[in-house]
């Protein structure tokens, strides 16, 4: 049933109309407010009947019961099948973010390892879009799964990691070759025969069948020996020996070999997490933790709700693997037709499973519970920190957005001021902003820390960003007089301004808070929780400033480097970079590389590489 509409306010939502006109097929629903912003998107395979167990039931939790009420009209749009309006309603919730959705947002894309198609391959690394020309296993679940996976894999097949730069230009072996994690191809002491079944080896590796790998490895050992080969046999004897030791110490092979994902989710004190277990090639090789949007307060009988949201809106249009294991039995087939036809295999989404898929799971269960703990014990920690800083500075309680600058330059070069955000009991690293600032004098520190206050000032005045609670700046007095001036001359008068200096040692600890107007400094106790805060907010300002100016300093030597040459216009110099990635990869190539980029010819070639050397 609708909900009834306030005196003066909007006609009452007809639901029963609603309902009446819609047909028994499948699509999506939209549910908008008076004001047309979408409250939540959903999927059906029958929107009349879905629709209705909105309007005709009761008893909805209150998050569901809350937008309910606020329901000025529903839009729907029939698809053609189901796994057609899972896509539409993904679309939709990417795109709107509807505030009753539970919402799942992860930009970072995963890692993988790469075997590339050189006729020497190269194991490296690689995060981003795919190319046909390699082959690449994955998705990992961080960085680091993938370099201790490529730090295994040189330990027993003894693969290059080296960029095809240094490949090319390789006189002698490097210190890989001397330390056996590789067998030097870059100088032929391997040949390409004997490199490829390395090379297949670790392939094999990576896709979970290690026995059939140790099983070939003594087949070829035993070939060799009785060719009287026995150089080849000693090789082959050494990777079978580090094979095999690896087998036994570091991993726990699974007895299903494969590529699997196990989904759990887990909530307590009102916060929800989404745990994901990595299986590939038959290993765990680590788990990552989601936090949903939008599911704060959940009601732990609404949890079974989170997993189908993770998955569609985490799987769809990424990388899948071949199977999934969930906790409960409920219907994925849609879900699963969508993800195969993605994945060009089949996709299998299994639910309530046993063995030791249900280990897993339960390991995905605990992971999550843990990722909840560890994220309420922070946030109990930061509510202590503020309430401290709040106490020691004379701040409200209500005060929670503290804005913090810092600048960063090498003698006056390539300055860049950074703004940090605090709030919320935590940082807001997506809210962070970088000035390249340019004063009249290089190494003018007050200048640039005028430039950068002045622009970001002028937004909030404009209305683009909230005004800070708190206003930090690192430095001393002539840092917090600028500071103050910009406050007045853009009419922040009620925005309370600090410094924070290192003290007089220069120690942690020690370090000075300065107020505009006072000659007095505030020195708090090195255990205060309040300038642990601080210090965490000041440091985090410091690395993100360095970040951006070694990144422009880095950009502008780059391009001064090859500026330089007679003959490299900007057209040449962006080819050069383009085809190489860096100055450093140019520097690195010989002669007949650079001659390869187009635009560039042999003599420019020989120009260029004797300008760099």
């Amino acid at each position: 049933m609708s909900a009834p509409a306030a005196e003066g306010a909007r006609p009452a939502f007809d639901a029963r109309e609603l309902i009446a006109s819609l047909p028994h097929r499948p699509g999506v629903y939209r549910m908008l407010d008076a004001a047309g912003e979408t409250l939540y998107v959903g999927k059906a395979r029958d929107l009349k009947k879905r629709v209705a167990s909105y309007f005709q039931k009761t008893g909805h939790e209150p998050r569901i019961a809350t937008m309910i009420a606020h329901v000025a009209r529903v839009e729907t749009t029939v698809t053609r099948s189901e796994g057609e309006a899972l896509l539409l309603e993904n679309n939709f919730i990417k795109s709107h973010e509807p505030r009753y959705n539970i919402l799942f947002r992860d930009d970072k894309s995963y890692p993988y390892v790469c075997i590339t198609g050189d006729p020497f391959p190269q194991l490296r690394f690689h995060r981003g879009a795919l190319d046909r020309r390699h082959r690449y296993f994955g998705p990992f679940p961080s960085a680091g799964a993938v370099r201790d996976g490529i730090a295994t894999l040189q330990k027993v097949f003894l693969l290059r990691t080296c960029e095809n730069t240094v490949f090319a230009n390789r006189s002698r072996p490097c210190m890989l070759h001397q330390i056996e994690r590789c067998t030097a191809p870059c100088v032929g002491l391997i040949g390409a025969d004997e490199y490829r079944e390395d090379v297949e080896g670790a392939a094999l590796f990576l896709r979970g069948k290690a026995a059939e790998v140790l099983s070939e490895l003594q087949a070829q050992m035993e070939e060799a020996a009785a060719k009287l080969a026995f150089e080849r046999a000693a090789r082959l004897r050494d990777k079978v020996a580090r094979l095999s030791q690896l087998q036994s110490r570091q991993f726990v092979e699974s007895a299903t070999a494969g590529d699997v994902d196990v989904v759990a989710a887990a909530s307590e004190r009102g916060l929800a997490a989404v745990n994901v277990v990595m299986i590939r090639g038959g290993r765990h090789v680590g788990d990552r933790t989601f936090f949903p949007r939008h599911a704060d307060n959940v009601d732990p009988t609404a949890l079974a709700e989170i997993v189908p949201a993770f998955l569609e809106q985490h799987y769809v249009e990424r990388p899948v693997p071949p199977t999934i294991v969930v906790p409960d039995a409920a219907d994925h087939e849609a879900l699963a037709e969508v993800l195969s036809a993605q994945a060009g295999q089949r996709v299998e989404i299994v639910g309530n499973p046993g063995g030791e898929r249900r280990v897993w799971l339960t390991m995905a269960h605990e992971n999550a519970t843990l990722a909840i703990r560890q994220k309420l014990a922070q946030k109990a920690t930061q509510e202590d920190r503020l309430a401290a800083l709040q106490d020691a500075l004379g701040l409200p309680p209500a005060a929670q957005r503290i804005e913090c600058f810092d600048v960063s330059h090498t003698m006056g070069e390539a300055a860049v001021a950074s703004c940090v955000i605090f709030d919320r009991l935590a940082m807001q690293s997506g809210e962070y902003r970088r000035f390249n600032v340019v004063p009249e004098q290089g190494g003018d520190d007050y200048a640039a820390m005028r430039e950068a206050l002045t622009r970001r000032c002028a937004r909030i005045v404009a209305g683009e960003y909230p005004a800070p609670d708190l206003l930090v700046v690192d430095g001393g007095k002539g840092q917090v007089a600028v500071a103050a001036g910009v406050l007045e001359e853009q009419g922040l008068h009620g925005v309370p301004l600090i410094g924070i200096a290192k003290g007089p040692e220069r120690k942690a600890g020690q370090e000075d808070i300065v107020f505009p107007g006072r000659a007095a400094v505030l020195n708090l106790p090195p255990d205060h929780p309040g300038l642990h805060l601080l210090q965490q907010i000041r440091d985090e300002a410091h690395r993100f400033a360095i970040q951006g100016h070694r990144a422009r300093r880095a950009k502008a030597r780059t391009t001064s480097a090859l500026q330089e040459i007679a003959g490299v216009g900007a057209a040449k110099r962006k080819a050069l970079l383009a085809h190489f990635g860096g100055v450093k990869a140019v520097q690195a190539a010989s002669v007949e590389d650079i001659a390869r980029v187009p635009g560039i010819s042999r003599a420019l070639a020989e120009r260029i590489f004797a300008e760099l050397h």
